[in-house]
């Protein structure tokens, strides 16, 4: 299955992933940063943090091991995350 979120640039794959972060989180993208805590600063808790994993496996028809939730704690993880996911699927 193809979606449009598989030919994004980098760009475009950055501030998709953050509008669905934010959407995710209930909260307006200037309060996201690269380095802002979901836990610590947005006071995000387990359950949002699995929804987006969820809303994100979507988006980019990828699995993501749960155990990579330990490093989607900012925006720059959860990139981390999804472009890994993305590579691995593609190769």
């Amino acid at each position: 299955m193809t979606t449009p979120a598989e030919h994004d640039t980098p760009a475009d794959r950055a501030a998709k992933i953050k509008e669905v972060t934010c959407r995710v989180l209930e909260i307006d993208e200037s309060e996201l940063g690269a380095d802002t805590l979901f836990q610590e600063d947005l006071d995000a808790d387990s359950m949002k943090l699995i929804e987006l994993l969820a809303s994100l496996e979507i988006e980019y028809d990828v699995e993501i091991d749960e155990d990579a939730l330990d490093r989607m704690v900012n925006l720059a993880g959860v990139y981390a995350v999804i472009n890994e996911a993305i590579d691995a699927r593609e190769g």
